[in-house]
Parts: structure tokens; C-alpha cells; sequence
């Protein structure tokens, strides 16, 4: 199979990179090993009529006029600006916590509980916040997550959440907020129509099938793309157990309630209805509920968060340096580049890599190669 770019991977980054190609006149073909586009960002509708967002929710938020034009040419998104709760000493507390919260559990003089330059997770954390509220919010959903002690982490990973002085409640506070109308598996879709998409493709173990001319696009984790030569990544997924409950209509007060509590093997309990356009989800009887378990993943199509700490960072940029030596070659996205990416960072992301493809000149093989395909003589001897 001859193509200018082979794009492996069907998710937010390979998407936007193979529409932008597109939409330049690029001949771009689309490989993915799941039997659905999309990649993570995926929906199904259960059986009720509540959707389901099949590897987690997926909250779209940017400040960037240019992201959400882009995005809104593939979907009508309803406004949704999503709110989450902690399960506290058996009640409902806002998250992420806010000054009028510890003020009213702890007096209004408390203080961080660190000080000085954050060297891990749990003191980056505890320079945000009194010890008491760390070890409610944070510590137990933080272990559960990754397995390991809070303080192994990375101090980076506190930079995705804050201790709010005023009393916005809700999760983020971008400028655009919002939810496809018609499902993120329509979105995707969208995205990708007219671009030829080969599902159920596993590059990996049929590479030697396809002749790129002009750049391999993987999107894939950047471990497995070289054979583990290294050794593993460490990542972590969600185990979700779905529960149907066709006699409550709202079993939780917002979409996403954490549950720090070690007592809990699942770190949140998500349900969908209160994702859904209100007047679709008040005519639905029932409620579906998920309840998310982190665990390690041994399957790669299961591999969800790069794992934060200097050890994989430093194994990653063994890989990077692989990487960085083959010219027809870009590895990207969250696995690719092994960092935790917001949709809005990863679709800026895939647009600065496209602009950077589209800028790049066609290789001399390139030409002739088209040529000889076309039996154009008369256009090589131009060369």
C-alpha cells in the first residue's frame, strides 16, 4: 500500500493531524486496531438512552477561539460545565476545595502545611492546602490512582487542581465549555469523513505491508512502537463496572463524585444523565452509573495515563531519542509522547504538528516515486 502520511491511530491527535492534512489536498490514510474510531474518545448509548462515554468522561473545555471553531465544525455542542464532588465524611464537598470550605472546617487563619520548593506530588500538594484537607481529598484518591505512595509522584501532577479563594464550583473555568450534541463517536466521525480509516488494523504486526513516501504518524505508546527495546512504561487504566438502576432518576448530585476513601476500591462514581442535554435525560427512566477502578494495564489498547514519576521520564526519553532519529517518523499524542493531554492541549498539539507537516519540503524519493507510479516521464525529466 503506497501513502504520502500514515496516520496510526484513529484518536483526538491522529484525527485532527489527518483532517488538517487533508483539508491541504494530502493523501493521508487512517490505521486503527479497535473496531471503532476515536480512539478514547468514544460513546455508546445504553439501552435506557443514556450515553455512556465508553473510556471515562470526556469534559471539552478550551480558551482558544481557534480550537473551538475547529471543533464545532464537527458537532453542535450544548453548554456543560462539569461539576465535581468528593465523598467526605459521608457527605458530598466540593472539588476541588475551596477557601471557604477549610475555613469553615479548619478557622480562617490556616496555613499550607508546606513550604518552600515541591520535590514530589504530596508536597506540592500539601503547599496548597492544611495537612487534614489532603488527607480527605487528596492522599487516598491520589494512591488508589497510581498505586504508589503520593509522595513517589511527580510535583507536576498537583498543577491539575487548586485550592479556589472564590466560590466557582466548577471543575474548570475555560472560557468555552461543552459536550457534542450528537455523541463523541459522531464527532470523531465527522472528523474523519472522506479520510480513508482501515479499523481493526494492528500497524504494529503489518508494517512491512505499507510504503510511505512521506511520514509515519503513530499515535500509539511510544514503548511498544520499538519493541519494549528498553523495557516497559508503566501506565494505569480504569476497570468500570456499569450498574443500571431503573427505579432511581438521580442517584448523585453531579456527574462525578471522587471517593478518596480507601474504604472504596473505586476512586469515582460517575453518572451519565447529568451529562446528557436536560431536557433528553428528564424524559429517561433510570439511571446508569460507573464505577471506576484504577488498576495496571497488561493489554497496550488498555493503556490510558502515562505514569508521573522521574523514573518513566527518563525511560520515555530513551524512547524520544529513538524517535528523534528517524526522519520519516513523529510519534505524538498522550502515548506517544507519554504526557497527560487535555483534549484542547491535544488538539493544539496536533495542529502545531500538522502545520509543521504541511511545512516541511517533499523528499526527492517522493517525486519519484509518484512519478514512476504514474509512468510521468515527461514531468521527471523537469527535475
Amino acid at each position: 500500500m503506497n501513502v504520502d502520511y500514515l496516520i496510526v491511530g484513529s484518536g483526538l491527535t491522529g484525527a485532527v493531524i489527518a483532517r488538517i492534512l487533508a483539508d491541504a489536498g494530502q493523501d493521508v490514510l487512517v490505521v486503527e486496531r479497535r473496531p471503532h474510531m476515536g480512539g478514547n474518545v468514544h460513546d455508546h448509548c445504553h439501552p435506557s438512552g443514556i450515553r455512556i462515554h465508553t473510556y471515562g468522561p470526556h469534559y471539552f473545555r478550551t480558551d482558544s477561539q481557534k480550537i473551538w471553531d475547529f471543533v464545532t465544525r464537527f458537532s453542535t455542542f450544548y453548554r456543560f460545565e462539569a461539576t465535581v464532588m468528593s465523598q467526605v465524611d459521608n457527605k458530598f464537598e466540593n472539588w476541588p476545595p475551596t477557601a471557604r470550605y477549610i475555613n469553615r472546617e479548619l478557622g480562617a487563619q490556616w496555613q499550607p502545611a508546606f513550604s518552600g520548593q515541591p520535590s514530589n506530588f504530596e508536597e506540592a500538594s500539601l503547599a496548597m492546602m492544611p495537612q487534614a484537607i489532603y488527607q480527605k481529598f487528596v492522599k487516598g484518591y491520589t494512591e488508589k490512582q497510581w498505586g504508589v505512595s503520593a509522595a513517589t509522584l511527580a510535583a507536576e501532577l498537583a498543577g491539575r487542581f487548586e485550592v479556589r479563594a472564590n466560590g466557582d464550583h466548577r471543575l474548570k473555568q475555560h472560557r468555552f465549555q461543552g459536550l457534542p450534541l450528537n455523541g463523541y463517536a459522531n464527532f470523531m466521525a465527522n472528523m474523519l469523513a472522506g479520510i480513508p480509516v482501515l479499523l481493526n488494523f494492528d500497524y504494529l504486526h503489518r508494517r512491512k505491508e505499507f510504503s510511505v513516501r512521506r511520514k509515519v504518524i503513530f499515535t500509539g505508546a511510544i514503548d511498544e512502537f520499538f519493541g519494549y527495546k528498553f523495557g516497559k512504561l508503566n501506565y494505569r487504566y480504569q476497570i468500570r463496572e456499569h450498574e443500571y438502576l431503573p427505579d432511581v432518576d438521580i442517584f448523585q448530585p453531579v456527574g462525578q463524585v471522587n471517593n478518596p476513601n480507601r474504604a472504596d476500591a473505586y476512586v469515582r462514581t460517575l453518572e451519565w444523565k447529568h451529562m446528557m442535554p436536560p431536557q433528553y435525560a428528564r424524559n429517561i427512566k433510570g439511571t446508569v452509573i460507573t464505577r471506576e477502578t484504577p488498576a495496571t494495564p497488561n493489554n497496550p489498547n488498555d493503556y490510558e495515563y502515562p505514569f508521573p514519576d522521574r523514573k518513566n521520564k527518563q525511560l520515555y526519553r530513551r524512547y524520544r531519542q529513538l524517535a528523534a532519529a528517524q526522519n520519516d517518523l513523529l510519534i505524538c499524542g498522550r502515548l506517544g509522547e507519554y504526557r497527560y493531554y487535555d483534549m484542547d492541549h491535544a488538539i493544539g498539539r496536533a495542529m502545531e504538528h500538522a502545520r509543521t507537516l504541511l511545512a516541511q519540503p517533499k523528499p526527492v524519493r517522493y517525486f519519484v516515486e509518484n512519478i514512476y507510479e504514474r509512468n510521468d516521464y515527461a514531468s521527471a525529466h523537469k527535475l
